[in-house]
């Protein structure tokens, strides 16, 4: 596939080519992201204005667009420097004044001749019980009728694109857009009744009432389906040109795995074993693994990828599990340890912090394979880290690591499985966008024996009564979090917040018993104050939300979140997450400044209401938008120009379902629905995955 179709020439040309766009408004439309006639034809306008004819504006709502037939009754010239030129119209009922400023009397006496009719559209007003416009936007003779539109759309603008000229500059683009083969699947096609491409481009830039500016408006879906399609496809082309990296076949005669199991105190959750068994599969084929475990808060993860390390080992091989701070990486060598220990395994951290001789050390057993699993932060990409046969990499909370990263680690041995996991649940479309091109396994049961946390919100002026309980509990051997405010200001606010609530804390508590950690301590001090907290030297930890991901203390059962209302839905079940690990019945306080707004009430009581990660996360995606959600600056979420992720969620996950089948059954896309959907990649700009399947 050489470049380009012909067809798709016009649409990628200059926009100058467009009628009325020289190169200063050419200029102006790059603020819109707007460089060839192919971004007009997909920059659609966001409302529609009502210009259909009524008899009269008696009776019509003010500031609303209103468009009337009326006679010119006389024209109110100003007397004085800055006063505005009035003229005198009524319709079938009523007058109208009609207010110019700085405009020129010949100028009025030809657009509005006395005793002729005239068509006027624009804002109504009311100024002391007289109907007014300002400045029409219309006035029309008799003959001109027809040049006004019912329904106006309207577009977004930016400084130097007046309406006029972005209605004329579309209307060019869209003249240049033919008659396209098909690329959706017939069935979907046919099911959703949509229009075809340049129908639904037609009918969507052309809206005859308020429902077509809708996204389920059918043009505008087919439009968006479009999007999805083209990036699903792109997705799936990636997948299927990784898969085709051979990779190793890893086959373990499951010794060490089943050793492990029978020194655990429970047995895996369905979700669990079927987890190990979909990572399992993955390592044994000859492809190589792109996976992602997402679980919820304590489902689990660690067990699932540990047997997925073990399996490299019982392989020959190595395995390496990266988590993003060290506190982590620290707490999953504590995890890890006794059941490595039981299995004879050989587990060891490496961290930036290490000694030089331990350093060295460690170094070298890693390279001759003596180290069979290593745990470690971004300390293992350095240079001079060498292992002897790395078979898998797990990535812990990968969106705290960059692609380049993960890709990096990757080199460190020949072919290595990756296996991502994460604590945070991804509403299922939000997964598709970013991770579509890798498999998902799901972990959505909690293991037995985790107690329900009970969750309560409880108003700022009852902080004293809270204090109370918190003495009670510390007295009965309890430990506790409090976390402290967000303050979006600055860090160093945050941190005020933190020691003001830790010196409070002090004199209620007793100074022995509490502890402080933020983002502003030195790491070895940040790591004392966690290790005398989950050692139990103190009883209640004061925390900035450094805690949010993975710390583990099954001793602490009451979790206090200060100023709750300013936390995401997604982050307070993450902070709530770190109790409810051990025997005792576990409590979340959310302690709020009333009022609350709307969605502070919801999302208060969503959290009562259930302990479902994957519910909270549909939730807070309703709620929040896409980018913030996942924190669009580091998401890698695409940017669609019609699409809605929030909105259409379901049409994601019929183009993703759509793009595998016709790859499977089409994978040189060379069928004439393959070669319509390759015109579609090259319309939606996606370049990468045209060289992709050439290469391929």
């Amino acid at each position: 596939m050489s470049g380009r179709p012909e067809i798709l020439f016009p649409l990628f040309s200059d926009l100058t080519s467009l009628p009325g766009v020289g190169d200063k408004i050419a200029t102006s439309f790059g603020a819109l992201k707007v460089t060839k006639p192919r971004d007009l034809i997909f920059t659609l306008p966001h409302s529609v204005v009502d210009r259909r004819v009524v008899p009269t504006v008696q009776g019509q709502p003010a500031l609303k667009t209103v468009t009337v037939q009326v006679t010119v009754l006389q024209h109110v010239p100003s007397r004085t420097r800055g006063k505005p030129y009035r003229v005198i119209v009524k319709d079938a009922q009523t007058t109208i004044e009609l207010i110019y400023f700085h405009s020129r009397g010949e100028y009025l006496d030809k657009l509005l001749p006395v005793g002729e009719q005239r068509l006027i559209s624009g804002k109504l007003e009311v100024f002391d019980h007289r109907a007014q416009m300002v400045h029409p936007d219309y006035v029309l003779g008799p003959d001109e009728h027809s040049d006004l539109p019912s329904f106006e759309a309207v577009y977004p603008l930016t400084a130097g694109i007046t309406p006029k000229v972005m209605v004329k500059a579309v209307a060019g683009a869209l003249d240049r857009v033919v008659a396209l083969p098909e690329w959706i699947e017939p069935s979907v096609f046919r099911d959703r009744n949509w229009p075809d491409f340049a129908t639904a481009l037609q009918q969507a830039h052309a809206p005859q009432s308020p429902n077509d500016i809708s996204a389920h408006a059918p043009a505008r879906e087919r439009l968006a389906y479009d999007e999805f399609l083209a990036h699903q496809l792109t997705k799936a082309i990636a997948r299927s040109q990784a898969r085709v990296k051979t990779g190793r076949a890893t086959v373990g005669d499951g010794q060490l795995q089943s050793k492990v199991m029978a020194q655990l105190p429970y047995r895996p959750t369905g979700a669990q074993a079927r987890a190990i068994e979909e990572i399992g599969a993955d390592m044994a084929s000859p492809r190589r693994m792109n996976r992602l475990l997402q679980g919820d808060v304590g489902a689990g993860k660690t067990l699932v990828g540990f047997m997925a390390l073990l399996q490299a080992v019982e392989a020959g091989g190595q395995g390496v599990l990266m988590a993003p701070t060290e506190i982590l990486a620290r707490q999953h060598l504590e995890g890890l340890r006794p059941l490595a220990h039981s299995s004879g395994v050989r587990l060891e951290m490496l961290t930036g912090r290490d000694k030089t001789g331990e350093r060295r050390q460690k170094l070298a057993d890693l390279a001759s394979g003596e180290i069979n699993i290593l745990v470690g932060t971004h300390a293992v990409f350095q240079k001079g880290v060498e292992f002897c046969d790395l078979r898998l990499s797990i990535i812990d909370e990968q969106h705290r690591f960059g692609v380049n990263q993960r890709l990096a680690l990757g080199e460190k041995g020949t072919k290595v499985d990756v296996l991502v996991m994460t604590a945070t649940p991804i509403p299922r479309s939000l997964e598709l966008a970013q991770y579509g091109d890798m498999d998902v396994s799901v972990l959505n049961e909690k293991p037995p024996g985790r107690k329900p946390i009970i969750t309560a919100a409880v108003p700022l002026a009852r902080l004293s009564d809270v204090i109370t309980k918190l003495k009670a509990a510390i007295a009965s051997g309890r430990q506790a979090y409090w976390v402290c405010p967000l303050v979006e200001e600055s860090e160093f606010m945050d941190l005020t917040a933190a020691e003001e609530r830790f010196k409070v804390l002090c004199a209620a508590l007793g100074d022995a018993h509490v502890g402080l950690v933020h983002g502003q301590l030195p790491p070895m001090e940040k790591d004392a104050a966690m290790a005398a907290f989950v050692a139990g030297k103190t009883q209640v930890l004061v925390a900035t939300t450094v805690i949010e991901v993975g710390v583990d203390v099954p001793n602490a059962t009451i979790m206090v979140i200060e100023r709750a209302e300013n936390f995401g839905l997604a982050q307070l079940h993450q902070l709530r997450g770190r109790v409810g690990r051990g025997k005792a019945a576990s409590t979340c306080l959310l302690i709020y400044q009333p009022p609350l707004t709307q969605s502070g009430e919801r999302r208060m009581g969503i959290l009562r209401d259930t302990e479902d990660g994957f519910r909270i996360a549909e939730e807070d995606l309703k709620m929040r938008g896409a980018g913030n959600v996942i924190g669009t600056a580091q998401s890698g979420l695409p940017q669609f120009k019609v699409a809605d992720l929030e909105t259409q969620t379901s049409l994601m996950a019929t183009a993703h379902q759509d793009a595998r089948m016709l790859l499977q059954n089409d994978p040189g896309l060379t069928s004439p629905r393959g070669k319509a959907t390759r015109t579609l990649l090259w319309l939606m700009e996606q370049d990468i995955a045209i060289t992709l399947i050439s290469v391929g």
